[in-house]
């Protein structure tokens, strides 16, 4: 399928997020690659003591942050087992269920990066006639090594112990149909949305109506990314994050979700409001829903005190949390819902 460039830039980016490994609390690699992004489109931006990445992307008057995330779901090492397999614990809200199988990259303390695979703890059908029926969970599943390791010793002289990182393959595929399908849409098909937006301001395809400053947070899998090094001059804050896509719920891929309430509470009436009318206004395929396991950095934001409007939208993504599955008409309406807020 052909794309406008703008899509295209959008959709390039995100792949090269998906493809950079940035579990909560391990974000070096995505930090960097999102400055120096910034930098190639001739715009400032500074990295704060968490590595987040903020950039000033202009205009003046009534100043708002657009957030996405960079961190996602991960794994990390809770224990080098006896037979030299690896227990983990989970990074944010990651579930073995949703990662038997799955090949990772194990980074170890050395600087060397091993490969390897969670399995469940004797998982042949041959051998164990329970596998099928057995709870999955971080203790009943192991990381697999894919080195010649059969001890603790001999694991531990990999370099690998506890406290090393667990990055699982992400499993990039676009369709022809314009299925985007992975892990960790959440969040980086938003914050690819974001670059496209800065793309568009530098290249003069849009003015802004305020000064927008754009936010990259980590930290935001685990409930503090948008609590610290917010601009102070700030009167909103605009999370662009995953739209729940389920049952009982209006949002779809295809669509830009504006969410009016999630676990902790409403999102202001007002910037809600206009968003909303926006979409109505230039014909977006949109849905309000309410999000009852669900936070934000807006959230957070205002978890920390910070004295902001705050709103959140985002394209609708199946299977959160999972092997996740929006469309590219999700990202381009949230697209065309952020330039009909922020220009004049």
């Amino acid at each position: 399928m052909t794309y406008s460039a703008s899509t295209q830039y959008m959709l390039d980016t995100m792949k090269r997020l998906l493809a950079t490994d940035s579990p909560t609390g391990f974000t070096r690699q995505a930090t960097d690659l999102c400055a120096k992004e910034f930098e190639k489109l001739g715009i400032q931006a500074s990295v704060t003591n968490k590595g987040c990445v903020l950039a000033e992307l202009g205009g003046e008057g009534n100043p708002v942050i657009v957030t996405a995330h960079i961190d996602t779901l991960g794994g990390i090492v809770a224990e080098v087992k006896a037979n030299g397999r690896l227990r983990i614990s989970n990074l944010g809200g990651l579930k073995a269920v949703n990662c038997e199988t799955e090949n990772v990259r194990i980074y170890a303390r050395n600087g060397k990066v091993y490969d390897g695979c969670l399995q469940l703890c004797n998982p042949s059908t041959h051998v164990n006639p329970k596998a099928g029926t057995e709870e999955r969970n971080f203790d009943t599943t192991e990381i697999v090594i894919d080195e010649d390791v059969h001890t603790k010793e001999e694991t531990l002289a990999l370099g690998i112990t506890n406290g090393c990182f667990v990055c699982f393959d992400p499993r990039t595929v676009i369709t022809d149909s314009g299925y985007l399908k992975s892990r960790y849409l959440d969040d980086k098909l938003a914050a690819a949305v974001l670059f496209a937006l800065a793309k568009k301001v530098q290249d003069g395809q849009l003015s802004l109506n305020r000064k927008v400053y754009l936010f990259l947070s980590t930290y935001e899998e685990v409930g503090h990314g948008g609590k610290a090094g917010l601009p102070g001059d700030a009167e909103e804050i605009l999370a662009v994050d995953m739209g729940c896509v389920g049952i009982g719920l209006e949002g779809s891929e295809r669509k830009v979700s504006i969410c009016a309430k999630d676990a902790h509470g409403p999102y202001d009436y007002s910037v809600t409001d206009t968003l909303v009318g926006l979409a109505e206004k230039n014909g977006l395929n949109y849905a309000v829903d309410v999000y009852l396991n669900y936070s934000s950095d807006a959230q957070a934001a205002i978890a920390a005190g910070k004295d902001f409007r705050h709103a959140l939208i985002g394209p609708g993504v199946y299977a959160s949390h999972g092997y996740e599955r929006s469309h590219v008409e999700g990202a381009e309406n949230t697209l065309a819902l952020l330039e009909a807020y922020l220009s004049e």
